[in-house]
């Protein structure tokens, strides 16, 4: 029997670990013995995805959902057997509000689909002006922009479908996905598909149609899943259930392994070693190296290795959030939450970026006697309120509360949770940074980069890259390059 090939793994969050069971799966297929070791620095599995169980409350640290329609997330947790713990949005008669102008105003379905059934709710919902509709609706008319070069997202967006749009509607729904700036965000590395619409139909809004009724000529997929769904006991379960079952394939799981610098050598020719200098003193050599770490972080292994990758990777910038969870009596906040919770423009300048009813949106997460509440502070340009004590940071967010939404009890439970430098930005020019960043690192194919910092923030971007990443080192492995 011939000896396992190498591969370490430095990161253990989703992407690490999911990076280490695609790695499983294609050797196993291909009869490759490996031997993996996935490297932690921290004293925890799953990176940003944290769930709290407190009585009986379920809180979220990090993320608190995925999205359904991208399908690596679906098709991991039928892998591990999570299929029956996923569960869908609640079914309510109203969604989501956006404040403008101090009040708060139902989202109109149409909005955030970008075709609308009807004008009704559009004007009703007091959003949008007849100008601001009628200039939305001339998206149909404009000349396609060009396919070359990058545009933010606020130019491209007001050039489609004009300034009061994007400001009272777009801008805080993208805020709430990057907690990022539009003005300096890539439209072509976070919402590409825009940009194919525009370049296949000439209009955004003539391109949704066409693949609405496209969709509506298929036959019936039979999914009943939500835009976005979640686990019954939290998403933590994802990340035991995966450190479980790569603990039973052999995967060598270390918590607390901090790498401090990074050697290569060649064993021979076009082959190389990567030796890893831990920081209790030990060492580890791998044929084959994953760094699914924050881009700040691999830039700084990188650097002593190729100058050019460790400085493009420290120019990705990261923004830093924090997640304030409040639980209630429900009696005492009877009549003042509806739907699922709200998102804040930033024109508005207010604390909060986004609050969510935790317990109104999901199943599971609270009794029936109390309403659970998340609330979102952070971002790009609204950082510095991240240096009030959790004592002020929760004041502050309840006074938000209490002005937009006349809530005033005091909560039962509190928790606040930092992240620091914790969502990458793909400012403008990012997809040509790792155009370039490959190129630097092209010398050394049996190292990989893989995370959030790349091709996608989502929990199932990152599943999808670790699969790529895992099919990169199987090609170097074998000499197979992955395609």
């Amino acid at each position: 029997m011939s000896q396992p090939r190498t591969v370490v793994i430095v990161g253990g969050g989703i992407s690490g670990l999911a990076t280490a069971f695609a790695l499983q799966e294609q050797a196993a297929a291909s009869g490759l013995p490996i031997r993996c070791t996935v490297l932690e620095s921290g004293t925890t599995w799953g990176g940003k995805i944290v769930t709290h169980r407190v009585g009986d409350l379920v809180t979220e640290a990090g993320p608190d959902s995925f999205l359904s329609q991208k399908p690596a997330g679906l098709a991991l947790c039928a892998k591990l057997g999570l299929s029956e713990q996923l569960i869908n949005t609640n079914v309510t008669g109203k969604k989501a509000f956006v404040l403008r102008g101090g009040q708060l105003h139902e989202l109109p379905e149409g909005l955030v689909s970008f075709v609308p059934k009807e004008l009704g709710p559009f004007l009703r919902s007091g959003l949008l002006s007849w100008t601001g509709l009628a200039r939305m609706g001339c998206d149909v008319l404009l000349p396609r922009g060009s396919s070359e070069g990058d545009e933010s997202l606020a130019s491209f967006f007001r050039r489609r479908f004009g300034a009061q749009v994007f400001e009272r509607v777009l801008e805080p729904l993208m805020a709430g996905i990057y907690a990022g700036d539009a003005e300096q965000m890539s439209v072509k590395a976070t919402f590409p598909r825009f940009v194919e619409l525009e370049q296949e139909y000439g209009s955004i809004i003539r391109g949704m149609m066409a693949v609405k009724k496209q969709a509506a000529s298929m036959p019936p997929s039979g999914s009943s899943r939500t835009m976005f769904v979640s686990l019954k006991n939290g998403l933590s379960d994802l990340v035991e259930a995966l450190t479980a079952r790569l603990a039973q394939q052999g995967t060598e799981l270390r918590l607390g392994g901090r790498v401090d610098a990074m050697r290569v050598r060649s064993h021979q020719p076009g082959r190389w070693m990567y030796d890893l200098i831990l920081q209790d003193g030990s060492a580890l050599s791998a044929e084959s190296l994953v760094l699914a770490t924050p881009a700040y972080v691999s830039a700084e292994l990188l650097r002593p290795l190729t100058p050019i990758a460790g400085g493009l990777l420290e120019t990705i910038p990261y923004a830093s959030t924090a997640t304030i969870a409040m639980a209630y009596p429900a009696n005492q906040v009877a009549g003042a939450v509806e739907g699922f919770g709200f998102i804040v423009p930033r024109k508005e300048g207010r604390d909060l970026i986004a609050a969510t009813w935790t317990s109104l949106k999901w199943p599971h997460r609270a009794p029936s006697d109390r309403l659970l509440v998340r609330c979102y502070v952070g971002g790009v340009g609204r950082e510095a309120i991240l240096q009030s004590d959790d004592d002020e940071l929760i004041a502050r967010v309840r006074a938000e509360l209490s002005t937009l939404c006349r809530i005033t009890a005091e909560p039962s439970y509190v928790e606040v949770n930092r992240w620091w430098k914790a969502m990458p930005q793909y400012t403008l020019g990012h997809l040509s940074r790792l155009v370039q960043i490959d190129a630097a690192l092209s010398r050394y194919p049996g190292l990989v980069l893989t995370g959030a910092g790349y091709r996608g923030v989502g929990i199932p971007d990152c599943i999808r890259d670790g699969a790529v990443a895992a099919g990169k080192v199987m090609g170097y492995l074998t000499g197979q390059p992955a395609h």
